[in-house]
């Protein structure tokens, strides 16, 4: 189910050192994603004739899909399926017995 995670999804990181941390995603590519606010590193930038003075730099670096999982409004984690209806992809998620449509797409 972590491919169906793209870019503008609010996603919760259950595995690593931002266990627990929520933050939407900011790009995709291929199985690595960059989750605002999540896995910040940071950059040391030494003077040029450009930038005339020393800089460090904080910046988001990718992680793997499969260490997020969707986010519900309430930040708990979400278990998503997908099914076909009417030739459009549907993903949705069960909350107290109904099903809540997430995202839908047409093919």
């Amino acid at each position: 189910m972590s491919k169906l995670i793209r870019k503008d999804d609010k996603v919760i990181v259950i595995a690593g050192n931002d266990k627990g941390k929520t933050g939407v995603v900011l790009s995709r590519k291929k199985d690595r994603i960059i989750v605002q606010g999540i896995n910040v590193r940071k950059k040391h930038i030494r003077r040029t004739q450009q930038a005339q003075t020393v800089q460090i730099l904080e910046l988001e670096m990718p992680i793997h899909i499969s260490n997020v999982v969707f986010c519900s409004a309430d930040n708990k984690p979400l278990k998503v399926k997908s099914r076909t209806v009417k030739g459009k992809k549907q993903l949705y998620y069960m909350d107290k017995g109904k099903e809540v449509v997430l995202r839908t797409k047409a093919r």
